[in-house]
């Protein structure tokens, strides 16, 4: 919360340009900007931390390739922005990353008490909500490309393409996990006959027969 009112408040008083902004036009806002990308920064190594925690709990099954390569390349991009780019045209993906982080950490904030699990329906909708992100960020970014204002291109083409692995990734993650078609073995495992009589599965009545049955036997 702190970096998007930080983001937004700095850019607003430096008289940004949404469509393109360049890294020496806004003086004081330019600094504020990059102190702020610098806390952002900061922030992907606290990340690292949800790793150390899959580590710690053996949930080796949410050490994915995408939770890794977003990590890792996330940290590594980050020092390379602070280096050469920190300011102007880097503020918007940040911006969004921080809501969208604000939405996901909440979710998980609550998902740890019990009375609350109920009402966390929208889990998909926070992947939708990263997309949708990805893909401003990849528009915002190209529009500096088309319309030039003194950015670096070839920043503004690799932020482009690595977004792009980031939206093929994520709509993989999406299909395996909220799309999934029921499998072969549970369509065989459905029972075909659905045969009822006085309320109850014919297959009850075959249970309780037998239980019976074996009663007598002995």
């Amino acid at each position: 919360l702190w970096f998007i009112f930080q983001l937004i408040l700095a850019t607003w008083e430096g008289g940004y340009n949404l469509q393109c902004q360049n890294l020496h036009s806004a003086g004081e806002a330019d600094i504020r900007v990059a102190k702020v990308l610098w806390w952002y920064y900061f922030s992907k190594v606290i990340e690292f931390m949800d790793t150390i925690f899959f580590v710690l709990r053996k949930k080796s099954s949410q050490i994915t390739f995408l939770h890794v390569y977003h990590h890792a390349t996330m940290f590594n991009i980050w020092w390379c922005v602070l280096n050469w780019i920190p300011c102007g045209q880097s503020f918007f993906g940040p911006t969004l990353n921080s809501f969208i982080h604000v939405l996901m950490y909440s979710y998980y904030g609550l998902s740890v008490i019990p009375s609350m699990r109920k009402y966390l329906w929208w889990k998909k909708y926070l992947t939708q909500a990263q997309l949708i992100q990805f893909l401003l960020t990849i528009a915002h970014t190209l529009s500096a490309a088309v319309k030039p204002c003194g950015f670096p291109f070839g920043c503004l083409m690799f932020q482009s393409s690595y977004m792009a692995t980031l939206v093929i990734l994520f709509i993989n993650f999406y299909i395996k996990t909220y799309r999934k078609a029921p499998s072969r073995t549970a369509i065989k495992e459905t029972p075909v006959t659905t045969e009822v009589k006085n309320g109850f599965h014919k297959d009850c009545f075959a249970a309780a027969n037998g239980f019976l049955n074996n009663k007598k036997a002995q």
